[in-house]
């Protein structure tokens, strides 16, 4: 390991040290620095360590202890300057063994480093809220959000602000602002959901054809398509947001129906045929249906595996389903938004979208333009 990070002998997690760092010594200065002083604080947004994902790996690069202080914007004008500039000639060079400075280490990844030189390039960012949210999501939470909002926003930025912990809430805005993004609004997420089962209509029969034709590399990128999009329904089936593709995996093992999937999941990866393929997508295919029932959003819909019209393929007639909880979406709002076009995770797959917020309003007139052309 680089000399620069420190030993993980003591490896804790991210957002505990966090939290440490600011109850034991940013807490302590701001009170004796700055007693009446309004503000809140915590540790949300971009970060490995805000998913409560991080392993002693994550602390080779953008880890270490971090904090968000938000004040309001008259304290902010007043005091960001100065309190940022106090905290890194005030604050201790080391918190439960990890350095509190931040350097560039030489490939340009921001890292832990020990320094006793001052200030200290500490992690303490000094935002406002209405700042740093039009930032990290394009949007004002503390405004009414419409579903074209909800919709353009990626999964893996929302949870990254779901996931996030709260140190104190002077302010009294950002415990109610974590609950108002906790999940999307009903019709949002009945709209999702809808679109969710709508990608598996349309290429459920796919992995089949493919084999047919003895084209096995196709059967079997379809066959992980499948996969995902089963993976990504049953995410929405239980009102938890999608991590990047990085945890996607690790944050599905942690949702209640991956004990019963993943291992019928793994097997479609197993599969040599596609028949065989097929056969555990079937099955995969009927659990979720069965959860779907469970949910009770719509009358009990067909959980049985059926022929795709007069072909030899098995599949479980997913344009039901997403026909189905469609008809139950009441906010005209939604209801205005194109059918089955879906949220920006359904409709567009590539990370570098996904992860500049700079580009979110780009989609947000892309996707009414979508609309638009879907109804036509």
């Amino acid at each position: 390991m680089n000399p620069e990070y420190p030993s993980t002998k003591h490896f804790m997690k991210g957002l505990d040290l966090s939290q440490v760092f600011y109850e034991e010594a940013v807490r302590p200065l701001l009170e004796s620095e700055f007693p009446d002083l309004t503000y809140s604080a915590g540790h949300l947004g971009a970060g490995s360590d805000v998913l409560g994902f991080d392993t002693e790996q994550s602390i080779d690069h953008d880890w270490g202890p971090k904090l968000l202080i938000f004040l309001g914007e008259k304290d902010y004008e007043k005091h960001q300057e100065s309190l940022h500039t106090f905290l890194g000639h005030n604050l201790p060079t080391e918190i439960r063994g990890f350095p509190i400075n931040f350097g560039v280490h030489e490939d340009g990844t921001i890292v832990m480093q020990l320094s006793d030189d001052r200030p200290l390039n500490h992690g303490v960012k000094i935002v406002t809220i209405k700042d740093y949210f039009e930032r990290y999501l394009t949007v004002n939470p503390l405004e009414k959000m419409n579903p074209i909002d909800w919709v353009i926003l990626p999964e893996q930025r929302l949870r990254s602000i779901a996931q996030g912990r709260i140190f104190h809430d002077g302010l009294g805005h950002l415990q109610s602002i974590l609950e108002k993004l906790s999940y999307y609004p009903n019709d949002v997420w009945l709209y999702l959901l809808s679109a969710q089962w709508q990608r598996i209509a349309q290429e459920e029969a796919f992995m089949g054809r493919c084999g047919q034709v003895g084209d096995e590399l196709g059967s079997r990128v379809v066959g992980s398509r499948l996969v995902y999009d089963i993976m990504k329904l049953c995410f929405l089936m239980e009102k938890q947001y999608a991590p990047y593709i990085k945890w996607f995996g690790t944050g599905f093992s942690q949702l209640k129906s991956a004990s019963i999937l993943t291992p019928i999941l793994m097997r479609v990866f197993e599969a040599t045929s596609w028949k065989v393929r097929e056969e555990y997508l079937v099955q995969a295919y009927e659990i979720v249906a069965g959860m779907h029932n469970d949910i009770g959003i719509t009358a009990p819909m067909k959980a049985d595996a059926s022929n795709f019209h007069n072909r030899p393929f098995l599949v479980i007639r997913a344009e039901d389903f997403a026909d189905a909880i469609y008809a139950t979406i009441q906010d005209e709002e939604v209801l205005s938004l194109s059918k089955f076009l879906g949220g920006v995770d359904q409709f567009v797959n590539s990370t570098d979208v996904l992860s500049k917020p700079k580009r979110y309003p780009k989609l947000r007139n892309m996707f009414s333009s979508l609309s638009l052309e879907y109804k036509m």
